[in-house]
C-alpha cells in the first residue's frame, strides 16, 4: 500500500465557471487557472501522483503547454488513473476536503463523489469528500479563493492467477 497527499488552491474571479469535483456549481465567480481550475480534482490528482512517487500535476500537465488550456480536470484525472493502473495500483480510498466560505457545497458532494469514483474506476464508497468554511478567516474566508486537500491510499493490484 502507498499513501499520498495533495493540496491545491485557486483564486476566485468573475467571468469563469465554478467547477469543483467535476461538477458545475452555479455561483457568481469561478476559479482562475490554466485548465478548468478544478481545485478538488487537482488535489486528488496530486495525492495519487504523490503515492506513486511520480511528481505532481505541474510535471505531467504543465501550465506552459497550450494543449492544457481550459482542459477538463476530469480528463486529466483519467490520465492519472491510467498512470496508476500502469504502475499496478488501484484506489484503496480517497479522503478530501474543500475549503470555501461560499458557495455552500453540501448538496453537490454526492455528485462529486460519483464523478471521481467513475473516473478512477472505483466504488463511490472509496471516495470521501467534505466541505468546510474558515469562519471568515484567511483568503477562503474573505472569498478570494478556494483550497482543497486530499489523501489517498493506493493498493497494489494482486493478480489472483499468480
Amino acid at each position: 500500500m502507498r499513501i499520498g497527499f495533495g493540496y491545491d488552491v485557486h483564486q476566485l474571479v468573475e467571468g469563469r465557471k465554478l467547477i469543483i469535483g467535476g461538477v458545475d456549481i452555479p455561483f457568481e465567480k469561478g476559479l482562475l487557472g490554466h485548465s478548468d481550475a478544478d481545485v478538488l480534482i487537482h488535489a486528488v490528482m496530486d495525492s495519487i501522483l504523490g503515492a506513486l512517487a511520480l511528481g505532481d500535476i505541474g510535471k505531467h500537465f504543465p501550465d506552459t503547454d497550450d494543449k492544457y488550456k481550459d482542459i477538463s480536470s476530469v480528463y486529466l484525472l483519467s490520465q492519472v488513473a491510467k498512470l496508476m493502473n500502469e504502475n499496478g495500483y488501484e484506489i484503496g480510498n480517497i479522503d478530501a476536503v474543500v475549503v470555501a466560505q461560499r458557495p455552500k457545497l453540501a448538496s453537490y458532494i454526492d455528485d462529486m463523489r460519483k464523478k471521481i469514483a467513475e473516473t478512477l474506476s472505483t466504488s463511490v464508497g472509496n471516495i470521501s469528500i467534505k466541505a468546510t468554511t474558515t469562519e471568515y478567516l484567511g483568503f477562503e474566508g474573505r472569498e478570494e479563493g478556494i483550497s482543497a486537500y486530499s489523501v489517498c491510499l493506493l493498493k497494489k493490484v494482486i493478480d489472483k492467477n499468480d
